[in-house]
C-alpha cells in the first residue's frame, strides 16, 4: 500500500489539542483537510507526520512549538494609548483587531489587556509557543 511522501496531495482528518486536552481545532465535523505534501500549506510539524504514511492509518503525534507557530515572542506585544483605537471600536480581552501598516499591510493582533488609558496587543499566533498534539487519519493520498 502506498505512503503519503512529498509532492502528494492527501486527505487528512484531524482533532488538534494542547497539552491540558483543549481542543483548538477539528476537521471530523467538516470535510477532511486536503493539502498537497511539502507545499508549506500546513505547519512543518504536521506534513512531517503525515510522511509515511498508509490510507486509512490513524496516528497521534505531538508536535513541538518550534515546528507549529513558532516560540511565542514578546517583542510582538505592544501597549498603545487608549486614544489611539478609533471611537467606534470598543476594545475587549480576546478580541481580534487588524492593525494597518505604513505599506497598507494588515496584521492581525489580541487584545489581551486593558487599563483606563492603554490597551495591549499581541501579533502573535494564539497557538505561538504552545506544543500542540494531534490525532491524525489519512483519508486519502492522491499520488504525484
Amino acid at each position: 500500500m502506498a505512503q503519503a511522501k512529498n509532492g502528494d496531495t492527501v486527505k487528512v482528518h484531524y482533532t488538534g489539542k494542547l497539552e491540558d486536552g483543549t481542543v483548538f481545532d477539528s476537521s471530523l465535523e467538516r470535510d477532511p483537510l486536503e493539502f498537497t505534501v511539502g507545499g508549506g500549506m500546513v505547519i512543518p510539524g504536521f506534513e512531517e507526520a503525515i510522511v509515511g504514511m498508509k490510507e486509512g492509518e490513524s496516528k497521534e503525534v505531538t508536535i513541538p512549538s518550534g515546528e507549529a507557530y513558532g516560540d511565542y515572542n514578546e517583542e510582538m506585544r505592544i501597549e498603545i494609548q487608549k486614544a489611539q483605537i478609533p471611537e467606534d471600536i470598543q476594545p475587549e480581552v480576546g478580541q481580534m483587531l487588524q492593525l494597518r501598516g505604513e505599506d497598507g499591510g494588515a496584521t492581525t493582533v489580541t487584545v489581551t489587556h486593558i487599563t483606563d488609558d492603554t490597551v495591549t496587543l499581541d501579533a502573535n499566533h494564539p497557538l505561538a509557543g504552545k506544543d500542540l498534539m494531534f490525532d491524525l487519519k489519512l483519508v486519502e493520498i492522491a499520488q504525484a
